[in-house]
């Protein structure tokens, strides 16, 4: 235990040691690391939220190649200029029916990389879109924005937002006299199966090429 209280430590290297067991919470009193490598291990669980705690001063991060499972924690993208690593062994253990990573690593808002960005199940194309759609249209300004952009709500419980029945791709966008002004950002069309698009009497000046 006394790993975890040592509070000066910059740097730890613990990959392929064949360690097992969880990663204890107490990682995020750690406040002086800037490298944390627990890659190629057999550590399962879950990852803990405290590694948050360590914005600010985390570079890298790097969990790949271990049986880890659960929800990937929002507090991982809000590392600012991190590096994130988290691909485990074989099929993805972060896969759930009802979950995605949270949006902020997908878009890479304030982490440099993440390494399952392309990942279409934990990072939705479509979803990554509407997120840049929020901003550029000045979504926090806007009358009713209802889920958006929260870190692990499906895009397709956001206000406005229809999808088929599958919930794979948005069919309707409708978000008209909402308060939108800003720009339409051009990440719209990768909504690819929109079919419905009411922006109206709203205050963009600047239409996407489709």
């Amino acid at each position: 235990d006394n790993i975890w209280r040592s509070l000066s430590l910059q740097s730890l290297n613990l990959a392929d040691n064949r360690l097992t067991g969880s990663i204890p919470p107490l990682i995020g009193k750690l406040a002086a690391l800037e490298v944390f490598n627990l890659s190629n291990n057999n550590l399962s669980g879950s990852i803990p939220s405290e590694v948050g705690l360590l914005e600010g001063t985390l570079t890298r991060l790097s969990l790949a190649n271990n049986k880890l499972t659960g929800t990937i924690p929002s507090q991982l993208g809000q590392l600012q200029g991190a590096s994130v690593f988290l691909k485990q062994l074989k099929e993805n253990n972060f896969y759930d029916s009802s979950k995605t990573a949270p949006l902020s690593l997908c878009t890479l808002r304030y982490v440099q990389k993440f390494d399952l960005v392309d990942d279409e199940k934990l990072c939705p194309v479509e979803r990554n879109a509407l997120s840049d759609f929020y901003y550029s249209a000045k979504g926090a300004e806007w009358t009713n924005y209802d889920n958006w952009v929260d870190e692990h709500a499906g895009h397709c419980d956001w206000k406005g937002v229809t999808c088929d029945k599958g919930k794979n791709h948005v069919t309707e966008l409708k978000l008209d006299n909402n308060g939108l002004s800003g720009r339409l950002s051009k990440s719209i069309g990768k909504l690819t199966s929109i079919k419905k698009l009411d922006l109206g009497d709203n205050d963009i000046k600047v239409k996407p090429t489709l």
